[in-house]
């Protein structure tokens, strides 16, 4: 397994598409955070959470008669352990994590899972942890593991701690919290305007809609980087789109290549109004990124993190708030 991994870590993107697939059902009652922890982790903020107990459990402590039907346990912390990692790109990591092979994780589409980490102890002595939400890339319908794409940030107190981790840690893991509910056909035509690792809950939709030859959706994605080298799984996104025709891509990066023959530069009213589906009842547009790039396409959340009024590009082609989600 570590070889084959090793082998993956040295191929191209599409490779983690075929070796790593994990789908999951949530359980019928979903974890539900604080309203201040929604808030802070939504946004892209540490947040710290402070326990007087750890409120954790191991998977194998658990008998089957009494088990949970999922791998994930809404209002419990659960250790997962690390099977392997192999890298997508110069500051990305892919993570593989496992757990009871009879069992799925437990998550719907779109969801998330909620990661900690222990950062010390506060003035108190009780333990300090950073919190943060990531979105499996894995099938959820897979059973016995799921699969975490994550950038690494210099300053990132999870990505850091996540670049330490080796086969055999452990990571704290508790969820789902679910996004946007999508059923199948629920809307026409989705857009979808993704930068960097704001491509994971997409993927989860995408993947989602292809499999199920009964979802007639069509899905127009437009995808941003900094530069081609900054494209997550390209190659899988490119194997997708050219095996099923209701998925177009398109690419745009700030500082495109001598031979790149995608969109430059930031997402365009215009670039938004030809890879876009119009505003319309059966039209969705979703939407994921680093803040600045959601400022400039649909505007970031409100202070209390609701999905708040719709400006920006898409504001100015004419789509409203019932027509856009923010991840």
């Amino acid at each position: 397994m570590s070889t084959f991994f090793r082998r993956l870590s040295k191929a191209t993107p599409i490779a983690f598409s075929h070796a790593f697939r994990t789908q999951s059902q949530s359980s019928s009652s979903h974890f539900r955070f604080p309203v201040g922890a929604i808030a802070a982790i939504s946004g892209g903020i540490s947040y710290f959470y402070y326990f007087s107990e750890p409120n954790l459990v191991h998977l194998d402590q658990i008998n089957e008669d009494t088990g949970p039907k999922t791998a994930l346990i809404p209002d419990k912390w659960v250790e997962f352990k690390l099977q392997e990692k192999a890298k997508v790109s110069h500051n990305t990591h892919l993570y593989r994590f496992s757990f009871d092979p009879n069992l799925k994780l437990g998550l719907d589409v779109a969801s998330c899972l909620i990661t900690r980490a222990p950062l010390g102890d506060d003035a108190e002595g009780k333990t300090k942890y950073v919190v943060r939400p990531y979105t499996p890339i894995s099938d959820p319908d897979s059973k016995g593991y799921f699969d975490l794409m994550i950038k690494i940030y210099p300053e990132g107190k999870m990505s850091q701690h996540f670049d330490k981790l080796n086969p055999g840690d452990v990571v704290e893991v508790k969820g789902p919290i679910e996004k946007i509910r999508y059923t199948p056909n629920m809307k026409k035509h989705i857009g979808m305007i993704a930068g960097g690792s704001g491509i994971t809950p997409m993927l989860q939709v995408i993947e989602a809609i292809l499999k199920n030859p009964d979802d007639n959706t069509k899905v127009s994605l437009i995808y941003a980087n900094v530069s081609p080298d900054d494209i997550l799984l390209k190659k899988k996104l490119d194997m997708l789109a050219a095996s099923h025709p209701n998925l177009k891509v398109f690419y745009t990066v700030d500082s495109p290549s001598k031979y790149w023959v995608g969109g430059t530069g930031y997402i365009s009213k215009d670039m938004a109004s030809k890879g876009l589906p119009a505003p319309s009842d059966d039209t969705l547009i979703l939407v994921c990124g680093p803040p600045g790039m959601m400022k400039h396409v649909s505007g970031g959340k409100a202070k209390d993190w609701t999905q708040g009024e719709v400006s920006g590009v898409l504001k100015e082609l004419g789509y409203t708030e019932d027509m856009v989600y923010k991840f």
